[in-house]
């Protein structure tokens, strides 16, 4: 027992030795020009590996460095460098018959630079793969063309597999092309493949941190990848998002002014043409416009898109808006090719609960006087919106029904310049019954037709104006009083309105009035026009000398 326990020691030993002394008559850098040359195939890009060492214990090569190139239509710098580059081998082909069968490729802390054509139609990895025509030739002593690494097949990819393939600690910066907008950055990537071919699909995941905080999580299975273009390659998978930064997330046109924060929880199926996005989002201190300030509760949306991979359009088949009770529905298409996202969308919400949306109207650019709210009643919204984000138009019509503006007292503001108005009391709480109009939104500001306001308190208030990019007022109404008009203006901001006597209006009326009556009995004629309007304004008529 002791003998045989002697010959297991030795052997051991034995083996010891060996593994500290093969690195020592085995140069791994007698590979370099081979690796290098199997992965600049197999990538269509050329690689250049840094000083290799082997280490038995890992089971591998590991490389100081590595870089693959850009495709030089986008760029002459680096597709990916990273820090340090392992290499999984075979081991016993590698040390008995100096054979390199790679089974496992970790990229370590690598920055990988995405960046998309100026007009939209390809990425820089769209052309990784043997098919790329700037792939450079290689004059190094390569392996007969009939082995796994070189024979091509399914139109042109490597045959290439590996059985892991891994990102450790990533950096990925996604731009685009000649253009002004800021790089989006997402660290922390760390990506994980298993069974990996160009030739058929392979389970993968992914983690990173999103721009300005956030992760991001996607999962599911790739592949083949597209021998054409790499971009175009069908994919499967689920998709977490959470507290990612809307605005410098990369995913929404910043010419839009969407900002906030937001979870997400979703599906992607693509063919490799077609994109199916599926899923629900919840967004905090949501901001819809430039001009607006975060919304003051949360927002659900339940969606459904179709993305077209090759036009970089698509349409959106399901967009449920929702905030308590108040659900908007919208759907449409959009263009994002180009530099500036162009949309035709339709936005439909009938019966909206008022006391739900009172916390959206910031996020849409609304701005009430100060301490007055929107209490009860309901708002139906039907508004269509088209053309390139940031010049975006729409049109269509509002309606609010039974509700209050509370903490603004109307009837005080309006009878203190108009003293026609005066004695109409609406209390602290105005009571709007009924308020319409139809509204065309642009970058021009806010045009407001066929305004019709009914106020119990005082009468229909009816008019058209504008509201200024800055909030500033200008409109022209008329306030139907039992049976007399009297026309008057809004001048000011939405915080602080301003209500003036129209008094050309006024004077063109009852002159018209005046004349009209002419020639009747004078017990039917109207008084003096002139009196007429100083006694509106509370004046006194002026005595005769």
């Amino acid at each position: 027992m002791k003998r045989f326990l002697k010959i297991v020691a030795i052997v051991i030993a034995v083996l010891v030795v060996i593994a500290i002394a093969i690195p020592f008559f085995i140069d791994a850098n007698t590979f370099r020009p081979k690796l290098e040359a199997e992965l600049t195939d197999a990538l269509g890009r050329e690689v250049k590996v840094g000083n290799l060492s082997l280490s038995l214990l890992s089971g591998g090569v590991t490389a100081d460095n590595i870089s693959i190139a850009d495709d030089p239509q986008f760029s002459k710098a680096a597709f990916v460098q990273a820090k340090s580059f392992k290499v999984g081998v075979d081991m016993i082909p590698l040390i008995f018959s100096r054979t390199l069968n790679i089974t496992e490729l970790t990229l370590d802390q690598p920055q990988i630079n995405l960046v998309k054509s100026e007009n939209g139609e390809k990425w820089n990895f769209s052309s990784l793969g043997g098919k790329n025509p700037s792939a450079p030739a290689h004059t190094t002593e390569k392996a007969a063309p009939n082995t796994a690494q070189e024979k091509s097949v399914g139109g042109g990819n490597p045959n290439l597999s590996v059985a892991k393939l891994n990102v450790d600690n990533g950096k990925l910066t996604v731009s685009q092309a000649d253009s002004s907008e800021p790089q989006h950055v997402y660290d922390k990537v760390n990506i994980e493949v298993k069974n990996f071919s160009f030739n058929s699909s392979f389970p993968f995941t992914m983690s990173a941190n999103t721009p300005s905080g956030g992760t991001v999580k996607l999962a599911g299975t790739a592949g083949p990848i597209n021998a054409t273009d790499a971009a175009l390659t069908p994919l499967n998978a689920k998709i977490s998002v959470q507290k990612m930064n809307l605005a410098a997330s990369g995913f929404i046109d910043p010419a839009a002014g969407i900002a906030g924060i937001a979870d997400l929880d979703g599906s992607i199926v693509s063919d490799g043409h077609a994109a199916k996005i599926t899923g629900t989002l919840k967004a905090t201190n949501l901001q819809v416009v430039k001009k607006g300030s975060p919304a003051g509760r949360p927002v659900d949306v339940k969606f459904a898109i179709e993305h077209n991979l090759v036009r970089e359009n698509g349409v959106i088949r399901q967009c449920d808006i929702s905030m308590g009770q108040a659900v908007a529905h919208l759907t449409g298409t959009y263009d994002a090719h180009g530099k500036v996202t162009a949309v035709n969308l339709k936005l439909v919400g009938d019966k909206m609960p008022v006391d739900d949306l009172e916390a959206m109207l910031p996020a849409v650019g609304v701005v009430l006087p100060p301490k007055a709210t929107l209490k009860g009643g309901d708002l139906i919204v039907n508004v269509v919106s088209s053309g390139p984000v940031d010049k975006l138009v729409s049109t269509g019509s509002v309606k609010m029904e039974n509700t209050q503006l509370a903490n603004f007292n109307l009837g005080e503001k309006m009878g203190a310049a108009i003293s026609a108005l005066s004695g109409k009391n609406t209390g602290n709480d105005t009571t709007i019954q009924n308020f319409s109009s139809d509204v065309k939104m642009s970058p021009a500001g806010t045009e407001a037709n066929n305004v019709n306001l009914t106020i119990p308190a005082i009468g229909v208030l009816t008019g058209a104006g504008t509201v200024s990019p800055t909030n500033e007022l200008a409109f022209k109404m008329r306030a139907d009083v039992q049976g007399t008009g009297i026309p008057f203006g809004i001048t000011g901001t939405t915080s602080n309105p301003k209500f003036t006597p129209d008094v050309k209006g006024i004077a063109t009326g009852l002159l018209q009035g005046y004349l009209n009556n002419q020639g009747k009995d004078n017990n039917q004629q109207q008084q003096n026009p002139i009196n007429s309007v100083i006694g509106l304004f509370g004046k006194k008529k002026p005595q005769p000398k």
